[in-house]
């Protein structure tokens, strides 16, 4: 409910009010700043170059205060967006505003401003009016929760703000059953236009979204996000989170996002510096295994091999790349290479003695046991080095031993010496050869001891993880006995085939990645600057479960948020079908599991549109539940010649200039079907289009030509879907998945051409 002039007028009141606080602090915090800088610049000059504690200390306080005010600098224009009045029990009833960050009267330890992530904005986010409650570090916190109130402020000026609570307008998205209610303020905040960067959404996080967001940390978390369920903002909602909430413990350079390309990289790059949190490490799955292999390669990616699928030129290859692709990302292979470390186990098995000339310093059966036995729980690497570290504080005792040998030996003879020749010349010489070689033998026997030692743990360690992947194939006897038959030998075949020519091309297929990781992983141990304690996964569906097992195992205490929709796995033939099916096999049935279903991107008619399109697959997926934003129903147009068609997108983009929306995308299938488009669009259309490639990193969403399987996560003011004719979407699966999120991606407007028959999935 929109509030009445009285109130409106208080609530300016405090806004301008607040303004002028937040003014006088960065006044105060800017003085500081400079008095600071001036020390820091003093005792720069007086340290010359060396260290200074003094020093130190004051450049993180500038960090920490700069910090600070920059915090209250991105506050100006809007320092907060909600306000909640609660009482708790046996105290007076307080008003706290909610914004983006805290912001605090240092002087007497007022709270002007409580961050959204404290544990009292659970209230605003998810609190129930009258007797309600959150939980604070101290325990849980009760109450009376009487008012949540929303803002909309722009250029610190309050526009409106609206009374959540029964006598709220409150508006159904349709008349079906269990579509969900949305209030004014959050169909006003939907209706803005896309921009080239996902944005913070602080001010209309929604109660499902919030408790996805406060979830636990220690615990791997499945959400099944429908498309426009902010899925992806959440989890980078819930990361800022996780940062405020465990700040001690936690800092950006233990979280690592994975997401499906490095276009999609920069698409949500501002996200997390936006909700002010640095730091955090962002990379894709086939980047982040090159690091942790320590390789710098080409790769042969999963967006270049779908593109071959779609193209179909040939039928053989697309069958391999499937079939090769699909068996790799299995937990069965995972089974065959570690049933190939066990190989490799039984070949370490067999060691001889660490021996220097016929002197033994360690027994086989020693190394044996303490690498079959005490340190099993290693990898195996680690292993070596235990045991090498082991044996180092013993190596000196043992030289000993063979010394006092040598020496023993010596003394036999030297005593000879001694007794059977009277004292000469001859004698002496005698003598003093003996025990002159006696010293030698014995230096020697020091030097060749410690690098027999180091020798021998050297060529006991594997190094090239790669190498040992291809050796698996290569080896063919031990390729039959570790694989068992569950591969069939013309797949093996051409697997090796193509695995030896990458090999020789500098080139690394990606599914092979997972595999080469977890031999590094059970080899040498995980790298500690790769360990994470959490790990947020993007569109996850299209992961193979081997991919998602091998990420696992990079997480501190299957601390991992994994977001993803099946209904959008274009990469079925090797991604992620069924949830429960990965929450067995990798997590042992140990992990949460929550579905968003409500989508705030696309309007009532869009969604209901790509719906039908959704309905048809096999997966069953429950159907995105579209809130309260009514546009245009979806056309679909037919066109005879390409000159027609882009003579129609100048007029759909004049149409979308003219509700003063921006960003058009013709969305092609394939890359080689866009590159056609470009060419059709340059010739015949008054505008200028980029065409968007799988190796860009910057994303432009004004007027771009992007292949379907590139617009997962993506969202555009206008999509115009390129000829969705009988050839081009049929009834096979992959067809249904590429169109279904093809059709989710526009906000406002959405078109589909054809040429020809047109696909019986949108009829």
């Amino acid at each position: 409910m929109s509030l009445n002039c009285e109130q409106m007028e208080l609530e300016r009141k405090a806004l301008k009010e607040t303004r002028k606080w937040i003014d006088e602090e960065i006044e105060k915090i800017q003085q500081d700043d400079k008095q600071l800088k001036g020390k820091i610049d003093d005792l720069r000059k007086e340290s010359k170059g060396k260290y200074s504690e003094e020093l130190e200390t004051k450049e993180k306080l500038y960090a920490i205060t700069h910090k600070n005010l920059q915090k209250y600098h991105e506050s100006q224009n809007q320092p907060y967006f909600g306000r909640i009045d609660f009482r708790e029990y046996r105290r007076e009833k307080e008003t706290f505003y909610i914004g983006k960050f805290g912001l605090g009267d240092l002087e007497n330890g007022e709270e002007k401003v409580i961050d959204w992530r404290s544990p009292i904005a659970d209230l605003y986010y998810s609190g129930t009016f009258g007797e309600s409650f959150y939980r604070a570090p101290m325990g849980v916190i009760s109450g009376d929760l009487s008012l949540k109130r929303k803002f909309l402020v722009k250029s610190c000026e309050l526009i409106d703000a609206f009374d959540e609570g029964i006598n709220e307008i409150i508006l159904k998205s349709s008349k079906e059953e269990g579509n969900a209610l949305i209030d004014e303020y959050l169909r006003i905040n939907l209706e803005q236009s896309v921009s080239s960067k996902l944005k913070d959404v602080v001010a209309t996080i929604q109660k499902e979204q919030n408790d996805i967001i406060r979830a636990e940390k220690n615990n791997a978390l499945i959400v099944q996000g429908s498309a426009g369920s902010g899925k992806t903002t959440v989890a980078l909602h819930r990361l800022a989170y996780l940062l405020y909430k465990y700040k001690e413990k936690l800092s950006g350079d233990d979280i690592l996002v994975i997401a499906p390309n490095k276009l999609f990289l920069d698409y949500i790059s501002d996200v997390l510096p936006d909700l002010g949190v640095d730091n955090v490490k962002q990379n894709t799955f086939e980047g982040i295994a090159l690091d942790v292999l320590g390789v710098k390669s080409k790769v042969y990616s999963k967006d270049k091999k779908l593109s071959e699928i779609l193209e179909g030129k040939n039928e053989d290859d697309s069958k391999f790349i499937i079939n090769s692709s699909k068996l790799r990302g299995t937990i069965d292979f995972k089974g065959l290479i570690d049933r190939y470390i066990g190989y490799m186990e039984a070949k370490d098995l067999e060691v001889e003695d660490i021996k220097v000339e016929h002197y033994t310093l360690f027994e086989k059966e020693e190394i044996q046991r303490l690498y079959a036995k005490d340190m099993v729980h290693l990898s195996l690497n680690k292993r070596k080095d235990e045991i090498k570290r082991y044996f180092n504080l013993k190596i000196d005792e043992k030289i000993k031993a063979i010394l006092d040998k040598i020496d023993f030996s010596y003394e036999y003879q030297i005593s000879r010496v001694k007794r059977t020749m009277e004292d000469s010349a001859d004698r002496r010489k005698k003598l003093i050869k003996l025990y002159d070689e006696r010293d030698s033998k014995k230096d020697e026997i020091k030097v060749k001891s410690r690098k027999c030692f180091d020798d021998y743990f050297e060529q006991w360690k594997q190094v090239d993880t790669r190498k040992i992947y291809i050796s698996f194939f290569n080896d063919e006897d031990i390729f039959k006995e570790v694989t068992a038959g569950k591969i069939s030998e013309t797949l093996a075949h051409n697997m090796r085939e193509e695995l030896n020519s990458n090999y020789e091309k500098g080139i690394i297929d990606s599914d092979d990645l997972a595999a080469m990781l977890y031999l590094k992983i059970r080899i040498e141990g995980v790298p500690e600057k790769f360990r994470y304690k959490h790990i947020v996964i993007d569109e996850a569906q299209d992961y193979s479960i081997f991919q998602i097992t091998v990420l696992k195992e990079l997480a501190e205490n299957n601390s991992l948020t994994i977001v993803g929709d099946v209904g959008q796995g274009i990469y079925y033939y090797k991604g992620i079908e069924s949830w429960e099916k990965l929450i067995n096999e990798v997590f042992n049935a140990e992990a949460a599991y929550v579905q968003l279903t409500q989508s705030y991107r696309s309007t009532v008619e869009i969604m209901e549109f790509a719906n039908k399109v959704l309905s048809k697959q096999k997966n069953k997926i429950k159907p995105a539940i579209p809130v309260l934003r009514h546009g245009k129903v979806p056309e679909v147009i037919e066109f005879k010649t390409n000159k027609e068609f882009c003579e129609k997108i100048d007029e759909i983009v004049k149409e979308v200039e003219s509700i003063n929306k921006n960003s058009v995308a013709i969305i092609g299938r394939t890359y080689e079907e866009c590159k056609k488009i470009k060419e059709h669009m340059k010739k015949y259309s008054k505008f200028n289009w980029d065409l968007i490639k799988d190796t860009d990193k910057n994303l432009k969403l004004k007027k771009i030509i992007i292949p379907s399987y590139m617009t997962k996560g993506l969202e555009f003011d206008c999509s115009i879907l390129y000829n969705c004719n009988e050839e081009n979407y049929s009834n096979k699966e992959l067809d249904k998945k590429i169109l279904y999120v093809a059709l989710t991606r526009a906000l406002h407007l959405e078109y589909v051409f054809f040429n020809g028959k047109k696909s019986k999935l949108i009829e």
